[in-house]
Order: structure tokens, then C-alpha cells, then sequence
């Protein structure tokens, strides 16, 4: 699979541009690629700002596997359910399809290996043998997949909100010790038995009456693109912006490091790796 270092790409729902509500935090964004010499681009015929979610995944370069996009959480808001069919045409992209429902947003890969959440099988019912429904998706991917527990409170269930891929053998993520005890156990057991190392990044809890399911507080959903990540920050009070900053210079001393605040975008549930797909062109 393509890796997030490998990618060279960064496209946008075109929506995310053309809504009032998120030109400013668009703009920004762009400029920040500008900076650094990075192509990006606005996909046509998408229904909402997100767009990792319904997009397919990148195998190699010119190969890509397209997922059912029929989330659980939007089944009340299919107004907001983009097309992955009308998407990729309109995009001019041929990916392989499957039956099978996954989110983009809970895939979070390596080269050979990839992690996604145990959402996967509240998704697809249909599979009453679990290790079937991950043997098709290993097959799809070309590679190893490892499910990690989902945190239960999140409405998504991604795996982009939990973890992301250092190298091969190296995790970062939520501070474990500030999740739930559940969590924390289920995934320790898993990293152990597939010899990976975990680095804990604080978040913190942040409180908005009007967006309950936001996600102000959570520093792993960055983007990744060549040899830069895009740090999302939030300058609110608690906020932990500059520890986790330094901590990433720490893990990535051969990357560019830039911060923005994604607080308008936040307070609708996502951040940087939601609103982006990131491809190898």
C-alpha cells in the first residue's frame, strides 16, 4: 500500500471550498501546501465536506479499491451520503469495487500492514465468520490487516481518530492512560502480539454544547503528504497545542512540521485526515 510519506497528491470535496462556513480554514490550508510545493485539487459531485471516507484506497500507483460507503451514522442523514460511483466518475478514477462496508477514515496503513477498528463488524452483519470479512480485506489490500477495539463513544468508530503509522513497527496515538480502561487493555494485547510499538500523544476534552460529536482535542488526525504533516492546533483553554507539537518534532526529526487551527471544521467531527485524500499520482 501507498504510505502517507509516499503521497505527493491532496485532494479536497469541493464543498469544503465552496460552503462559507469553511472558506477561510480552506484557503489556509492551501496555502500551507503552496508553501511546500504540494499539487492539490476539489473533487467534484461529492454531497458533504468530508471526503477520506468515501474515496477509495490507494494499493500502488494508477490501483485503487473501492469500499461501500453506507455508514451507520449517517443512515438518518443520507442527504449527506456521497455516491462513491458517482464520485470516482466524475473524478475520472476506475477503482476495483467491493461489497464490502468500510470507511476510508478506518483505514490507517503501512506498506504492508494496516489498521482499522472492530467497527468494521457492526458494518457488515452479513458476515457472521469475522476472520472471512478480514481475509477479503487483506486480499483487496494486498496486506496484513490488524483490528484494534473501536472507542465505543465515538460516533464513527474510525481508526484515523486512534492511531497512525510512525514505520512499520511504530505506532502513535490517543494517551492511553486517558482512555478508557477498555480501550486501553484491548489494544495494549494487540500491540504485543504483533510486536509494535506505541507513542502516547495527550488530547484533551473539550466541552461545546452545540457540537457534542466534535472533535476539537484530537492531535492524530493529521495530514500526511511527502515529507510535511500538518498539525492541527486549537488554541482553546487546556489545550496541549505546544507539548504535542514538540513531541512531534521529536518523532518525525526528517519532516516539515506545520500547525493550523481547524476549529471551524472541528466542531463538525473531524479534522485534517477527514477532509483530505491523499494519493500517489
Amino acid at each position: 500500500m501507498v504510505t502517507g510519506k509516499e503521497t505527493n497528491t491532496v485532494y479536497f470535496s469541493e464543498r469544503l471550498l465552496s460552503d462559507e462556513r469553511f472558506t477561510k480554514t480552506c484557503n489556509a490550508i492551501n496555502e500551507l501546501l503552496e508553501k511546500h510545493s504540494i499539487k492539490y485539487g476539489f473533487l467534484k459531485a461529492t454531497k458533504d465536506i468530508w471526503c477520506r471516507d468515501y474515496m477509495p484506497i490507494q494499493i500502488e500507483k494508477g490501483k485503487f479499491v473501492q469500499f461501500r460507503y453506507e455508514p451507520s451514522y449517517l443512515k438518518d442523514e443520507l442527504e449527506l451520503q456521497s455516491d462513491p460511483k458517482e464520485v470516482c466518475k466524475a473524478n475520472n478514477i476506475d477503482p476495483i469495487f467491493s461489497k464490502i462496508n468500510l470507511d476510508g477514515g478506518n483505514v490507517v496503513n503501512w506498506s504492508d500492514r494496516a489498521i482499522i477498528s472492530d467497527r468494521v463488524f457492526d458494518e457488515n452483519p452479513e458476515y457472521s465468520n469475522k476472520n472471512k470479512l478480514i481475509a477479503e480485506i487483506e486480499k483487496l489490500l494486498e496486506t496484513e490487516i490488524i483490528v484494534i477495539p473501536q472507542i465505543k463513544s465515538d460516533m464513527t468508530g474510525h481508526a484515523d481518530g486512534m492511531v497512525r503509522f510512525v514505520d512499520r513497527n511504530t505506532v502513535l496515538g490517543n494517551d492511553r492512560e486517558q482512555e478508557f480502561k477498555y480501550w486501553k487493555n484491548g489494544i495494549n494485547k494487540i500491540l504485543k502480539e504483533k510486536g509494535i510499538d506505541y507513542i502516547d500523544i495527550p488530547f484533551f476534552e473539550h466541552k461545546e454544547k452545540k457540537y457534542p460529536h466534535h472533535a476539537i482535542g484530537c492531535y492524530v488526525n493529521y495530514l500526511e503528504v511527502q515529507d510535511l504533516i500538518v498539525l492541527p492546533i486549537f488554541e482553546t483553554e487546556k489545550n496541549k497545542d505546544q507539548e504535542v507539537y514538540d513531541r512531534f518534532r521529536q518523532i518525525f526529526p526528517d519532516r516539515k512540521i506545520e500547525t493550523i487551527n481547524y476549529n471551524e471544521i472541528g466542531l463538525h467531527g473531524g479534522l485534517l485526515n477527514c477532509t483530505t485524500w491523499t494519493i500517489k499520482d
